[in-house]
């Protein structure tokens, strides 16, 4: 990634893509004070730009820093970067973390740096796993407590398990992982919210110690326009076996059907087909419209 060509948009300036560089004393490498968004963008125009910047800089908070930017500032820079890489359909990943100043546990005197980046990224799986439905294996790993992480926060450490759990599926020839939580509840693939589906019945778990997913409130809301009842609640490995369809939801992942987690079977029907071309219809409406 560090070799591309392009502009990267570092502490308000346009830095060429391979000189967008950091200390290896950064704190943010060391102690993981760090937050991110994942965002598309869609016929030129970031899907819930506004959404994302303000988790972005409440995610920050939540680590106790402020991004120097203000909310206008950083959606500006959005569109810059898209415009000066001259991309249309496109991946971006803001990204703020504390500085190089010093290098111990407290990080309040370093000082917080902002980058934005975006790059022609397809979706998280390809159209032939999305048609079939990707096949999931339980992760070993489990999501904390909320007592013991910021789990609101989009923060950076919170994804070491999920690198983790990823790897080791992908290497067991499964495209994903699914994650339960401390009390052995359904939680969340690795970067993706999950959704059940039996008949017009939808159900996800309650995001009370993983993140809430902007393509998760959406999904919601689309699924409710499309005349389906959609429940949030704990939902207990062994409920897997009274629903027909599975599907992620992310930024990156979008909408993709899954066909196995574990010992369960799906098949992706007309629930999944609805809601894969509503959420495309969501986010590309100029396109929908040309079509």
């Amino acid at each position: 990634m560090d070799q591309r060509e392009g502009w990267i948009w570092f502490d308000g300036e346009m830095v060429p893509w391979k000189d967008a560089k950091i200390h290896v004393l950064t704190h943010g490498l060391h102690y993981a004070s760090s937050v991110f968004e994942g965002q598309r963008a869609y016929g030129g125009e970031v899907f819930k730009l506004k959404e994302h910047t303000d988790r972005l800089i409440q995610s920050g908070k939540t680590l106790d820093f402020t991004i120097p930017f203000s909310a206008d500032d950083i959606n500006a820079a959005c569109r810059a970067v898209l415009a000066k890489n001259n991309l249309v359909d496109a991946y971006m990943r803001p990204v703020a973390w504390r500085g190089s100043e010093e290098l111990s546990v407290p990080g309040r005197n370093n000082t917080v740096h902002l980058a934005i980046a975006a790059w022609v990224w397809p979706s998280y799986f390809s159209v032939e796993e999305k048609l079939k439905g990707i096949r999931l294996e339980w992760s070993r790993w489990k999501r904390p407590s909320p007592e013991t992480i910021p789990c609101s926060a989009k923060a950076a450490g919170l994804y070491m398990i999920c690198t983790l759990s990823k790897d080791a599926a992908m290497a067991n020839g499964y495209a994903d992982a699914l994650m339960l939580d401390y009390r052995g509840l359904v939680a969340e693939a690795t970067g993706a919210n999950v959704f059940f589906i039996k008949g017009k019945e939808i159900h996800t778990p309650l995001p009370d110690c993983f993140l809430n997913g902007i393509t998760r409130q959406t999904l919601i809301g689309l699924a409710r326009d499309n005349g389906y009842t959609v429940t949030e609640r704990h939902i207990k490995p062994e409920e897997l076996a009274n629903f027909d369809e599975c599907f992620l939801t992310g930024t990156a992942a979008e909408v993709t059907p899954v066909s196995e987690i574990g010992e369960f079977r799906f098949k992706p029907g007309i629930g999944c087909k609805t809601l894969i071309n509503a959420y495309s219809e969501a986010v590309q409406p100029k396109r929908a419209a040309a079509e």
